[in-house]
């Protein structure tokens, strides 16, 4: 073959090659990548978010993405290092990477928004200040989803104070996806899995179906019953599928009553345990879940909108069991024996409706939980009254209740702390519930 043949051929495989790799670029554009909007994007959180998102484990290795890293204009710099730094990544389902600090510009076309912790540089004196500080920006954030984002957005709401609260804020103030918001509640059944799994030496990951009920970061009740423990070591072996229930191993009643709730206080009393790898981890997880399904049979906790399930008052975030299957969740309303005394309960959605109610100034004070004669006494509106407190049971069950700090021991904490007016509680069966 001749020099001149050769370089012919080399020619038109040459523009052969262009003219297949143009059309594979013009397929590509017509596919839109996923869009994922992250705020408070120069928190430690969102760091550890990113190679998560990247990798291909929660959407999908066929499921490009393309991500836009949110917050205030003060840290603009930090944000162009980090976007930066997920372009190294080079990674294959990654088709862009931005930032925005444009208030107006937020949540634009968004497909998922992860709303992490804000952080706020004023300085709060009392609880009721620091429930009244999350309206504003709860406000501003459920008007550009509305406006801004796709009609069926998912919203997942993670952080360490007031996950609750911030979540039915953004469904009140975004009405319209409210189905779509829902708030992580796997850091903490995490954490009650990582302590059950030390007392039994073995693995956190073989512990299953913790149920969380109630405030995510505050008052929440850590149920065991239904919790099995899988590949454990003991003289009753079995397959892969083979469990156990995790009170049928611990022996020990004093440990439950005392040292796990102990535990499990100090993991939640500041929140500095639920750092960025947790958060990221969480957040991750229950997206994943949302897209393709949680593990079948498998019990996860999930705060979401009441319906009424449980006897739980309706218009309040609480966090309850759930199964993730066909891109949506439902609450495992079949569970049996999982019945919780009266007592907690009301403890629970007592401090859920306090918070929302002085969040939104129709109560001047928070008022922890007291008996029927005593709640007549708060500061509440008549329009509130009859629709808030009916629910609410007599105070029963006084073996269980533990004293109340004052809230007027409360006093110059900061907006990232959550607050430490809770104790946890434990009955025999090795529930929990923070207090």
């Amino acid at each position: 073959m001749t020099t001149e043949m050769m370089m012919i051929i080399a020619q038109e495989n040459l523009e052969a090659h262009l003219e297949k790799k143009q059309e594979k670029e013009n397929l590509k554009g017509l596919i839109s990548p996923l869009q994922i909007w992250i705020t408070s994007a120069a928190s430690p959180a969102c760091y550890n978010l990113i190679p998560i998102l990247t990798s291909g484990q929660v959407f999908g290795l066929h499921t490009e993405i393309s991500l836009t890293l949110f917050d205030q204009e003060e840290v603009e710099k930090s944000l162009q290092g980090l976007v930066l730094e997920t372009e190294d990544l080079a990674s294959p389902v990654l088709r862009s990477v931005s930032f925005c600090t444009k208030v107006e510009e937020a949540f634009r076309q968004a497909d998922v928004i992860i709303v992490l912790e804000d952080s706020m540089e004023e300085e709060v004196h009392t609880l009721e200040d620091c429930l009244r500080s999350r309206v504003p920006l709860c406000r501003l954030y459920g008007y550009l989803m509305e406006k801004n984002a796709h009609e069926s957005v998912r919203v997942v709401v993670g952080g360490k104070t007031f996950v609750n609260l911030k979540a039915v804020l953004l469904m009140r103030y975004a009405p319209g996806i409210a189905r779509n918001i829902i708030a992580v509640a796997l850091g903490v059944e995490g954490e009650a899995k990582a302590a059950v799994a030390r007392k039994l030496k073995t693995a956190p990951s073989c512990i299953k179906d913790v149920i969380i009920w109630g405030n995510i970061s505050g008052n929440n009740y850590v149920d065991l019953r239904k919790a099995r423990v899988y590949r454990y070591e003991s003289a009753i072996w079995g397959p892969p599928h083979f469990s156990r229930p995790v009170l049928d191993l611990i022996f020990d009643s004093d440990w439950l009553k005392r040292e796990f709730v102990v535990t499990l206080k100090n993991l939640t009393d500041t929140g500095q345990q639920f750092g960025g790898i947790l958060a990221a981890h969480s957040i991750t997880t229950t997206l994943k879940y949302w897209y393709h399904g949680s593990p079948p049979g498998e019990i996860v906790s999930l705060g979401v909108l009441s319906e009424g399930q449980f006897g739980i008052p309706e218009g309040i975030v609480f966090s309850m069991p759930v199964k993730f299957e066909n891109g949506t969740w439902v609450v495992l309303t079949d569970l049996k024996d999982i019945e919780i005394s009266e007592q907690i309960m009301a403890r629970m959605t007592s401090d859920l409706i306090q918070e929302k109610l002085v969040a939104l100034g129709d109560v001047l004070t928070f008022q922890p939980y007291q008996s029927d004669d005593k709640q007549e006494k708060q500061e509440i509106t008549p329009d509130h009254k009859a629709s808030v407190y009916s629910d609410l049971v007599p105070d029963e069950n006084k073996h269980l209740a533990v004293s109340d700090v004052e809230i007027s021991e409360l006093s110059h904490h900061t907006t990232s702390v959550t607050p430490s007016f809770q104790e946890p509680i434990s009955d025999l069966e090795g529930n929990t519930e923070e207090r």
